[in-house]
């Protein structure tokens, strides 16, 4: 890390740090790892999890300019998983963003992206399970004819699939890594079904108007656009996780790559199959769109049941991967002094046991809470769309920066590619940002700037400002 740039790490911070964990995967020790495959694992297993077996439900209601959203989201987020790769052969850290941030423009940048980045973590983990419950009650009805509709049931269901992938990341990350790796596999295998051979029924008159707001197209699809940004969020996820996979200076950018582009094609074709198979006045209202295209296509329900389960194990798997990202970040900044030190505190199987615990219960309460707004997944959706673009512009700024700066391999038409991709990525988080809507945005500002006070009180904790910081400055220039 360049130190004059993301600032120098104080001596209260280094004797804070556990032995044997540092910020660089270099410094992990012999403590499980991830490979490649289990890294582009937990890359698809945080990208897809209930958010696309609910989102054509949710873009539906914009018409069909959100498939002409998907597909600028797609480009932009392809040129994410690109400068996060590139990032990651530069700074092999775990924290991905808030480690580029901190290296390019100081600590109180990094701070905030990491403050951004555990909001997105735990308030998103709450919209995955707001999706996943809508899939359970529907499957147990279809397979069961259990009513499990009411809100009080809904809400125990819910805080059962948060804590049961707390649990196993507890355990360790070898039990993690596995867990998500079967997951994953499980949950591609009905959406790539659907995306394949849905599209041999699609119907023209199923797809609706182009335009179904009131509004004009180009503000539909820039909020569409923002709903289908939270459905490729953990892009980042490898680049977070970079102390824990295995040669993270190659495997962290082909992880992202490689998972970002199969998400796409899934994405992209499952979409346009469910848009053609359900007749659009139905999709508007459905809670289990996945598992009503694929009784369109064959009639009965069994099938639908079949597709809740296996969006049900998708949702479990969200949920695993992104515990584990809710307990990396803060563990990376506050090995800085940027967070807590109780963040640092780690048990057998290298598990950040505090951070785990922490996240889930924010993410319990705000998932209760969620029952109380009217349309609480897409709230919940456009504030994490907003804390997550945060990250992501900053990432790619940094890019740039270093881009500027000279701080490159390779010829001169290397730096044109890479330049054109990383303001690709900035002009898109610039977008998104907009498209999230003012709502969100207010309220994820206000969010954020709640992380100023923390910020304050971990430095001032650790005697970093008033005299003590002063003189140990002054001897650092002598």
């Amino acid at each position: 890390m360049n130190e004059k740039q993301g600032g120098l790490l104080t001596e209260a911070a280094a004797a804070d740090r556990p032995a044997g964990s540092g910020g660089t995967a270099a410094e992990a020790g012999k403590e499980p790892r991830l490979g490649l495959l289990q890294a582009t694992a937990l890359v698809v297993g945080n990208i897809v999890g209930t958010g696309i077996f609910l989102l054509p439900a949710s873009l539906a209601a914009f018409g069909t300019v959100s498939i002409l959203a998907f597909g600028i989201v797609t480009l932009g987020s392809l040129a994410l998983a690109v400068v996060f790769g590139r990032l990651g052969r530069r700074i092999p850290a775990s924290g991905g963003p808030y480690a580029y941030a901190r290296d390019s423009f100081g600590e109180f940048p990094g701070f905030l992206n990491a403050w951004s980045f555990w909001i997105t973590a735990w308030a998103g983990n709450a919209g995955i399970a707001v999706a996943w419950v809508g899939y359970v009650v529907y499957f147990a009805e279809a397979a069961f004819g259990l009513d499990w509709s009411g809100t009080g049931a809904q809400v125990v269901i819910g805080l059962v699939g948060l804590w049961i992938p707390a649990l196993i990341n507890l355990a360790g990350v070898t039990k993690m890594s596995l867990f998500q790796l079967v997951t994953t596999i499980l949950k591609f295998a009905p959406l790539v079904f659907v995306a394949i051979v849905g599209l041999f029924f699609v119907q023209s008159d199923n797809f609706g108007p182009f335009n179904a707001t009131d509004g004009s197209w180009i503000g539909a699809i820039s909020v569409a656009a923002a709903l289908v940004l939270f459905a490729y969020s953990g892009v980042e996820s490898a680049s977070i996780a970079a102390e824990k996979v295995k040669d993270p200076e190659r495997n962290v950018g082909r992880a992202s790559v490689y998972g970002t582009l199969a998400c796409a094609a899934l994405y992209m074709l499952g979409t346009v199959a469910v848009f053609g198979t359900v007749p659009h006045d139905k999709l508007v209202g459905s809670t289990a769109p996945f598992a009503d295209a694929i009784n369109a296509m064959f009639g009965g329900s069994a099938w639908g049941t079949v597709m809740a389960a296996f969006a049900i194990i998708s949702g479990i798997g969200a949920l695993n991967g992104w515990t584990l990202l809710v307990a990396e970040m803060p563990m990376a900044a506050a090995r800085d002094g940027l967070f807590p030190r109780m963040f640092t505190r780690m048990r057998a199987g290298n598990v950040p046991w505090v951070g785990i615990v922490v996240g889930t219960i924010l993410t319990s309460v705000t998932f209760v809470t969620a029952f109380a707004a009217e349309n609480a997944f897409n709230t919940i959706l456009l504030l994490a769309t907003f804390t997550t673009v945060v990250p992501y512009l900053f990432s790619a700024a940094a890019q740039l920066f270093w881009l500027a700066a000279g701080e490159r391999r390779g010829g001169g038409r290397s730096l044109g590619w890479n330049m054109t991709l990383a303001a690709v990525a900035l002009l898109f988080t610039f977008w998104m940002i907009f498209g999230a809507g003012g709502d969100a945005v207010f309220q994820g500002t206000l969010m954020l700037l709640a992380g100023i006070p923390v910020y304050i009180w971990v430095k001032a904790s650790r005697g970093e400002y008033g005299p003590k910081e002063i003189a140990r400055v002054e001897g650092e220039l002598r």
